[in-house]
């Protein structure tokens, strides 16, 4: 019998990446859903799925990730990101699936110059950080979950800040972006790719499944204003970048000044290998060019 894996989430930038790289893994028998044909807040939608269906992992793609039209929506924003994780689990309590939650760096903030460690101190200073918190610590509890906090997500896939940048930079002669926000950029195939690769030798027995918080976002460290940079050089679009302080773009939602991630843990306890930040994204930006 095939290993059962359900992606919640699946059209997302993360979930489509995991779909894309499903094909490699033929081992394992892949449940793609998004909200439109399984609503992870329909307690007995789920129910009825976890018990026609054996799954041995679950893998959470599905969030609410408007970070600014969170601190309005916030009763669904909690909904999305704490009480669906709660809804997963309840249903999948009968097989006890092992669940993967992906989570964010924005349950970090203050002022910080080393990157963090898993075990530090959370201090979430938007109603998008507190929301993500708060199912981390669901999924925690489970005793039977991997939490993934991962950081300026992009894909060839969906809407972020790589597309963006490539749109706004054919558009207009000049962009402004800010460089006082460091951190680093995740391609979603890498973390899709680390995801399968977990499950893949859990399941050959070449690792245990270790529950807890891990970290996960390429090699580096760099300013949004540095991503522009390099987004533009590698894209062949002439476009000057200003760099400009964060007071000149406010926002609803405080953004973490510094949420760079230590994955020392996710590498050494499962072998995972990380690439460099600009060589995905020399990746990423083949694709859309393919595409285009």
């Amino acid at each position: 019998m095939s290993t059962k894996i359900l992606v919640t989430g699946s059209l997302g930038q993360l979930g489509s990446e995991i779909q894309d790289l499903s094909k490699f893994y033929t081992n394992y028998q892949f449940y793609f859903h998004d909200k439109d044909d399984l609503d992870i807040l329909d307690k007995d939608a789920l129910q009825s799925f976890f018990s026609e269906n054996s799954i041995d992992y679950i893998i959470n793609c599905a969030a609410y990730t408007a970070v600014d039209k969170a601190e309005e929506e916030k009763e669904l924003a909690f909904l999305l990101n704490h009480k669906a994780v709660k809804n997963l689990l309840d249903a999948s309590s009968n097989t006890q699936a092992k669940l993967f939650q992906i989570s964010t760096d924005y349950v970090f903030g203050g002022i910080h110059n080393t990157p963090f460690l898993e075990n530090e101190k959370t201090q979430a200073e938007s109603i998008y950080g507190e929301s993500k918190l708060q199912g981390e610590i669901e999924a925690i509890n489970s005793n039977r979950a991997i939490v993934i906090r991962t950081s300026w997500l992009y894909s060839s896939y969906g809407n972020n800040f790589v597309k963006t940048i490539m749109k706004y930079a054919q558009e207009r002669e000049e962009l402004n972006v800010v460089y006082d926000q460091i951190g680093a950029p995740t391609y979603a195939k890498d973390l899709a790719k680390a995801i399968l690769d977990i499950i893949d030798k859990v399941e050959k027995k070449q690792n245990n499944f270790e529950t807890g918080i891990y970290h996960y976002a390429n090699e580096g460290v760099l300013s949004w204003f540095d991503f522009a940079v390099a987004i533009t050089e590698i894209s062949n679009i002439n476009t000057k970048i200003n760099a400009v302080n964060s007071e000149m773009f406010p926002t609803a939602a405080k953004r973490p000044p510094y949420s760079v991630l230590s994955k020392d843990k996710i590498k050494n306890t499962y072998n995972i290998e990380i690439p460099y930040w600009r060589d995905s994204l020399v990746k990423c930006i083949q694709i859309l060019q393919e595409n285009n």
